[in-house]
């Protein structure tokens, strides 16, 4: 994929902190996976302040997105492929 603007999104939170958008996934999702700057979703690298909460809620991703002269986004994608990745990725680091 390679372009956030590629994806089908819905924004959830419009120019939040890091801080904000771990704290609205750990509160509003019961899955979420910490990862750190330069970990890719969607192909895309992750910017910000570690650790990165992902959320996942079935099918859907959500993630921060920083895009420059805009603000931080916390998003949702719809994308079972890239949901099940990171399910697998996070069974491997328990």
């Amino acid at each position: 994929m390679g372009c956030v603007e590629a994806l089908n999104y819905e924004i959830l939170i419009r120019d939040a902190s890091f801080k904000e958008c771990r704290e609205y996934i750990r509160g509003h999702f019961s899955e979420s996976i910490d990862v750190e700057p330069g970990f890719k979703i969607f192909d895309v690298h992750t910017i910000g302040v570690p650790p990165i909460a992902v959320g996942l809620d079935g099918d859907f991703v959500i993630f921060p997105y920083t895009k420059p002269c805009h603000g931080t986004f916390l998003l949702r994608v719809q994308d079972a492929e890239e949901a099940a990745r990171l399910r697998a990725l996070k069974k491997g680091l328990k």
